[in-house]
């Protein structure tokens, strides 16, 4: 019984959501959009999702997928705040919200 609760509860602890901080891209061109040459990179963004790819997150190292394919749109190539829960192997993030990250003030 034990055994259980100990994986039940670990199991939360990798489930629980967390706020990550990225850019709005998409899963084909990731951290650089030079390659399709289509500028700004808001609109090589939409433009690749029109096409089959999906809206994603890179926050400086990795490129998540989001599990929400509608509210990214409003924020293609904007730096955003996602709150969610990441499946680390799927590298999928389940979006709970997404909200435009405030521009630091000086």
């Amino acid at each position: 019984m034990k055994k259980i609760i100990s994986f039940l509860f670990a199991g939360a602890l990798v489930a629980s959501a967390a706020t990550f901080t990225g850019v709005v891209t998409d899963s084909m061109c990731g951290k650089d959009h030079a390659m399709m040459n289509v500028t700004p990179d808001s609109k090589c963004v939409t433009e690749c999702v029109k096409h089959g790819s999906k809206y994603a997150l890179y926050d400086g190292k990795a490129v998540y997928v989001l599990s929400d394919q509608k509210t990214p749109e409003q924020f293609a190539g904007q730096k955003v705040k996602v709150t969610g829960t990441l499946n680390e192997k799927t590298k999928i993030l389940k979006v709970d919200s997404i909200t435009p990250e405030s521009p630091a003030r000086h």
